[in-house]
């Protein structure tokens, strides 16, 4: 699995919002600056982000994006799920049903094992301890 560009900013965008105070609203222009983020993306990645929970946005002069629970509640698997789906390494560990050698094929619990050992890892990262790691720096 390769993270995509728009997973890339994703990340950036939380962590953004990570190092504001709590329920601290951050303008778009600042989080496009601060992380390197492109301004049209914040338009296209900020609602994926938002329908998946993991923040609020809110238009006008006083509006911008804010976390819309803890930071130490939002793991690193939540963004990269909300941004680029389920996180796979082929076929067969999302649609069960894409090759019929699944129940029997030993490499198949490898890919699993692979997939498990992935998501556990990005969801024991949770971006309380990422954004006081990481600072005011850009990822």
């Amino acid at each position: 699995m390769k993270l995509t560009r728009a997973g890339e900013y994703a990340v950036r965008i939380v962590l953004r919002l990570a190092q504001a105070a709590p329920n601290t609203w951050v303008k778009r222009q600042q989080i496009a600056e601060n992380m390197d983020v492109p301004y049209p993306f914040l338009g296209k990645i900020g609602p994926q982000l938002a329908a998946a929970g993991l923040i609020e946005i809110a238009q006008g002069p006083k509006g911008g994006y804010r976390l819309a629970r803890a930071a130490e509640h939002i793991s690193l698997l939540d963004v990269v799920e909300a941004v680029e789906g389920p996180i796979a390494l082929n076929q067969c560990l999302v649609h069960t049903d894409a090759c019929g050698r699944s129940p029997v094929c030993a490499v198949h619990q490898v890919w699993h094992k692979a997939r498990q050992d992935m998501r556990n890892t990005l969801a024991s990262a949770n971006f309380a301890d990422l954004a006081a790691a990481n600072g005011l720096r850009n990822c």
